[in-house]
């Protein structure tokens, strides 16, 4: 079974896209043939500037190399370094209704919070049906927030099927429901967009700072404290063993401790949790070469898989 996965490179990667995407995305390496990619293309819909969408694409490349990724068990490439997925996306729209792509709701939500009004923000869905298509896959991890995307690549293929033929497998979504949204530190979804994120890259003052400053109610420091909507209990949940997790509610119940102590030991939870994510972060930013070559190996493997679901394709649509 082919599973896949992508994220973009518009900016630093946060705790939501490790816990959300990375860390699932890693685990997955051994269960199949797995194919992550580097969002390069999608990037320009929000991300104008061409040396940061340079500086963030090998950010993001060395971040899941960090966090475990094994180009010896993964196929690992930029998007862009594929371009059979964008002829692949012309022949889909061909067979895309416009109410489709209307009924989207990340085109209402991106231009509701300024980003330009481009046929690329609102054609989005399809190139992302492109992605997943063109790899054959069968499993695609993604977070709750782009399952109607996946939603709209089984569409797709469903009529591009019934126009020219069997031609796609549908591909199957899987959410993990204990990470599918990442709080950030003002209680809406982690988001690089809404500038509440904690990065994996930021230095240990500024993970601190940021950490110390999560939103929080006026519960004096004698009075017990709810744990329902806790940020501070959310995010300790993603790295803290169960005992852990039950003896800070339990702290949180009783009373006496404020709200600092506990942003503390979240704080050194987390810093904790990365450190060897850190050091292996820090070898692979020193070999940008090394970097490189696994994304040109990645990119090759990659195009020999599109390049054949793209021939069918053609024949399928009586291009060749």
């Amino acid at each position: 079974m082919k599973i896949l996965s992508g994220i973009q490179p518009s900016g630093p990667l946060h705790l939501g896209n490790y816990f959300g995407m990375m860390r699932p995305a890693i685990e997955l390496q051994d269960k199949g043939e797995a194919f992550y990619f580097i969002a390069d293309y999608h990037a320009l819909t929000s991300l104008f500037d061409a040396s940061k969408l340079r500086e963030y694409s090998f950010d993001v490349a060395v971040d899941f190399l960090a966090a475990g990724l094994d180009p010896e068990r993964a196929v690992f490439f930029r998007q862009s370094d594929v371009p059979e997925v964008t002829e692949l996306a012309w022949l889909l729209s061909t067979v895309t209704p416009m109410g489709l792509l209307e009924r989207c709701h990340s085109y209402k939500d991106k231009t509701a919070r300024g980003l330009p009004a481009s046929h690329a923000l609102f054609s989005y869905p399809v190139l992302m049906a492109a992605d997943i298509l063109i790899y054959d896959s069968g499993l695609v991890p993604v977070g709750r927030d782009q399952k109607q995307h996946l939603e709209v690549a089984r569409d797709v293929a469903v009529k591009f099927n019934e126009r020219f033929g069997e031609t796609f497998r549908l591909p199957e979504p899987q959410i993990r429901d204990e990470v599918a949204t990442v709080p950030g530190l003002d209680g809406q979804k982690m988001s690089k967009s809404y500038n509440n994120g904690i990065f994996l890259s930021d230095p240990e003052n500024v993970f601190k700072k940021k950490v110390m400053g999560i939103k929080t109610d006026s519960t004096p420091v004698e009075a017990p404290k709810s744990v329902e909507g806790s940020l501070i209990l959310q995010l300790y949940s993603l790295v803290a063993k169960q005992a852990e997790m039950d003896a800070m509610k339990e702290s949180f119940l009783r009373g006496g401790t404020g709200y600092g102590e506990y942003k503390k030991e979240l704080f050194r939870a987390l810093w904790g949790y990365f450190a060897e994510y850190r050091a292996r972060r820090a070898e692979w930013v020193a070999d940008r070469k090394r970097v490189e070559s696994v994304l040109a190996a990645g990119a090759a493997k990659a195009r020999e898989v599109a390049r054949a679901t793209l021939a069918k394709a053609r024949r399928a649509s009586g291009l060749t």
